[in-house]
């Protein structure tokens, strides 16, 4: 016997068949009508009474890092509710689904940042210009403003696993599901094929991530800088603080932005450009030694935020200023020198290492990052404390609280399976970039575990061979002079990829691989030029006076983002 839901798929179907505008399908009525049926949805109960709806007509969006401006498209605004059976909870989803003679079958799930698991209505625009019905989850955490971290524990020493496990992977797994058999019947497709894509950076890329390696929901994935390797991720925004700590030197901002600035003045013209952008930071490392910043004079003005007053800064960037930014760029090491962890490229800004003015001392002084202030009490120690001092911390207890935060997680928060071949089988597509001068999560986290997933997959053929195998559905892109996310204020005329999901629609859609990734200059004096980001592991350098951009294979540059993570007793992905 068919369910009612069942019946009422059938019954959309015939009238969205006969729909010709919005306000035809953007009613309570009709969407109650397209819910799915429980069997399509993992046994998942919809609520009909919470339904919600509103026609938006003549929407724009200015654009922004992870799609271009547009204007002109028309949506139904829709959310709801379900719930798990036996839970007794409740999960809001929002969903943006465009005008009928806009939508072109496809489905985008967008993702969060930092302890959010969404952005709520921030990234959606970036499906509906493309006629894709877009949505958001908050994970069951009580709105869509309700960040993880807030519900994270029921109180010291009690995790709230359902919460866990929703923001690792599950939640956005349940709105792909029921998004997608919603948005069939919404429209009445049939048997017509919905292309389902993921958009998402950061914490949003490591959700993206944890759905292509356990799911095959999505044709194809825009990931960008994933925070991948939690257990080692979020203890590492500590490493600055503890280099600092540790020589017992905490230098005024002014100083490491110097040395930033140096860097970037030094390293820029090695990619065969002279542009502000350092493209290459694997040259950075193989050719600039930062010892060459001591004695530059800086200056910089004093400011106020909502924190307090910094006074002016003037001095000269000190022998031990350079030593400490040294000790970052090396990453992780344990007292006997084994590697942990890796760090930000060359070019990157402190931002982890960042000091307070006290002024009572009129000294500047430790002021531990807010990600590892919180992770480490909250997700280690299992206390709602803030961590503010770092007495009896060593290298090697940052190490053992990398390790601690990689077993507690790694089936739901370390993320980084390496074998996605049911993926790739389903006909899978990736695109995964990450700013080369990211100052939050390492460049080199994306290139490891790129490199992870080929050996794991491709073992028994050569380099060559295997990035070959990989580069058919799978591809990296290190953008240069970006930032986390975004493009970089210290290197405005670096290109960010911001319209990477239309690219990947012509992947997966008409089969338009892409060599390249075209990125635009949105800042600076080159605002507006396009320019092509090289597929790892190829890298970019200009030539004829750098009007000539090459992608070009460069061994010992390669062999710069290669680490063996010999801290740990097993492979760290």
């Amino acid at each position: 016997m068919r369910s009612a839901l069942n019946i009422l798929a059938g019954a959309a179907t015939l009238t969205v068949a006969q729909a010709a505008s919005l306000s035809d399908v953007c009613t309570n009525s009709h969407v109650k009508s397209a819910l799915p049926s429980i069997d399509l949805i993992n046994g998942l109960v919809i609520d009909p009474s919470s339904i919600t709806t509103n026609a938006v007509y003549n929407a724009s969006t200015p654009g922004g890092d992870y799609f271009p401006a547009a204007s002109a498209y028309d949506f139904c605004n829709v959310t709801l509710t379900y719930a798990h059976p036996g839970r007794n909870d409740r999960v809001h989803l929002k969903l943006w689904m465009p005008a009928p003679d806009q939508f072109q079958n496809r489905w985008l799930s967008t993702g969060g940042g930092g302890f959010a698991i969404n952005h709520d209505e921030q990234q959606l625009p970036g499906g509906v210009q493309y006629g894709a019905a877009a949505g958001i989850t908050d994970g069951g955490f009580g709105s869509f403003y309700t960040q993880f971290d807030q519900v994270f524990l029921l109180a010291n020493g009690t995790i709230n696993y359902e919460a866990l496990y929703m923001f690792g992977y599950q939640a956005h797994h349940e709105l792909s599901v029921i998004g997608k058999a919603l948005t069939k019947n919404f429209y009445g497709t049939g048997d017509a094929k919905l292309y389902a894509y993921w958009q998402g950076c950061s914490e949003g890329g490591r959700e993206g991530f944890s759905q292509v390696q356990r799911f095959q929901e999505f044709d194809g994935a825009v990931i960008g800088a994933p925070a991948l390797r939690y257990g080692q991720q979020q203890a590492n925004h500590l490493y600055g603080n503890l280099v600092e700590h540790t020589l017992k030197y905490y230098p005024p901002p002014c100083e490491l932005e110097k040395i930033v600035n140096l860097t970037i003045t030094a390293c820029d013209r090695l990619d065969g450009r002279s542009d502000g952008v350092v493209s290459r930071t694997d040259l950075c490392k193989l050719h600039f030694n930062i010892n060459s910043t001591i004695g530059a004079p800086y200056s910089c003005p004093a400011s106020t935020t909502t924190t307090g007053t910094t006074p002016a800064q003037n001095g000269t960037v000190s022998a031990l200023g350079a030593a400490a930014a040294r000790k970052m760029l090396d990453g992780l090491r344990t007292l006997d020198s084994r590697r942990a962890y890796i760090f930000y490229q060359p070019s990157a800004t402190f931002d982890d290492a960042q000091t307070k003015y006290n002024p009572e001392t009129k000294q500047f002084e430790l002021e531990v990052s807010a990600y590892a202030a919180e992770w480490i009490p909250r997700f280690l120690q299992l206390q709602n404390y803030t961590l503010s001092s770092l007495e009896n911390v060593t290298y090697d207890t940052l190490k053992d609280w990398m390790e601690l935060g990689w077993q507690r997680y790694e089936d739901v928060l370390q993320t980084t399976w390496p074998d996605l071949t049911p993926f790739q089988s389903a006909g899978g597509k990736v695109l995964h970039y990450h700013g080369e001068s990211d100052p939050s999560i390492p460049a080199g986290s994306s290139v490891h575990y790129h490199e992870s997933v080929r050996k794991t997959m491709y073992p028994n053929m050569s380099f060559n061979e295997s990035n070959q195998a990989l580069n058919e559905w799978n591809r990296l892109f290190l953008v240069p002079g970006a930032a986390h996310c975004a493009s970089s204020t210290d290197q405005p005329n670096g290109p960010f990829p911001q319209a990477t999901l239309k690219t990947l629609i012509e992947w997966v859609e008409n089969s338009i691989v892409p060599e390249t990734l075209n990125g635009t200059v949105l800042d600076g004096d080159h605002k507006g030029e396009q320019q092509q980001i090289c597929a790892w592991p190829l890298r970019p350098l200009w030539t004829e006076n750098g009007t000539v951009m090459n992608c070009v294979y460069d061994q010992a540059s390669l062999d710069t983002w290669d680490y063996e993570f010999d801290a740990y007793r097993i492979p760290l992905y």
